[in-house]
């Protein structure tokens, strides 16, 4: 398994051990959060560094749900995912972990493979949103894997960052992610209306948003994914599962 991420965990030392089912929070949420089929979920206290609550392991990645750990989740990663998607939990964690209003409003998503505990890999549209604060503070987050066999991957992997800062939140990681082959949920909006035909100006109208913020989205992509132009740039995406 790669070990490149691990920056993520000595950021707030997040713990390895497994859930306690005889923690006092751990029936209230087995009675209090939905589970839906082909999904596997988590809840993390930042707080008390550790899992409070884990469900629907054994169905999507092969785990008892008292043996999964924050580290298997991490380390259960596509190789060719992983300096990605550790990447992009380092700095989203780092975004969170800072004091801020409305901090529960905030999530951010990712597609990519997980591995099977028998070794096969599985297809996963993972969402992690802060589940509860403290003083303006992160306290629990909860992390939602839902296994999806419709994924498609090419080279470039998909991601997504919500919340009132949204647009600050998915600027830090489009900085810091510009070495990675991703495409965020913004700029794939943007595309999106691009590969129909649409216009800069016509897309700044049907968004709301300025010519120069369409121009934002679009135009890094280029040098992002090494294309020359406009119709380079949707074929790209077309081959590589970015547009349906």
């Amino acid at each position: 398994m790669p070990q490149a991420g691990f920056d993520y965990f000595a950021i707030t030392q997040v713990s390895g051990a497994p859930v306690d089912k005889n923690h006092p929070l751990y029936e209230h949420y087995r009675n209090n959060i939905p589970l839906f089929p082909n999904e596997a979920v988590y809840v993390y206290s930042f707080q008390q560094n550790k899992l409070l609550y884990t469900a629907g392991w054994e169905n999507t990645m092969g785990y008892r749900d008292d043996e999964i750990t924050m580290h298997i989740i991490m380390q259960a990663t596509d190789p060719a995912h992983a300096p990605f998607a550790f990447e992009l939990n380092n700095k989203a964690v780092q975004f969170l972990l800072k004091p801020r209003e409305d901090l529960d409003q905030y999530s951010y998503s990712f597609e990519g493979r997980k591995i099977h505990k028998d070794g096969s890999m599985v297809p996963m549209s993972i969402h992690i949103r802060v589940f509860s604060t403290k003083h303006n503070h992160v306290d629990e987050v909860i992390g939602r894997f839902q296994v999806n066999q419709s994924l498609r991957f090419g080279k470039v992997l998909r991601y997504g960052a919500y919340g009132p800062f949204k647009n600050e939140f998915e600027e830090i990681l489009n900085k810091e992610l510009f070495q990675y082959s991703a495409i965020s949920a913004k700029e794939k909006e943007a595309l999106s209306l691009v590969a129909k035909g649409l216009s800069f100006k016509e897309i700044a109208d049907h968004l709301g948003i300025t010519l120069s913020a369409v121009e934002k989205r679009i135009l890094p992509l280029y040098k992002r994914f090494d294309v020359k132009g406009l119709p380079h740039l949707i074929s790209f995406a077309y081959e590589n599962f970015i547009l349906p």
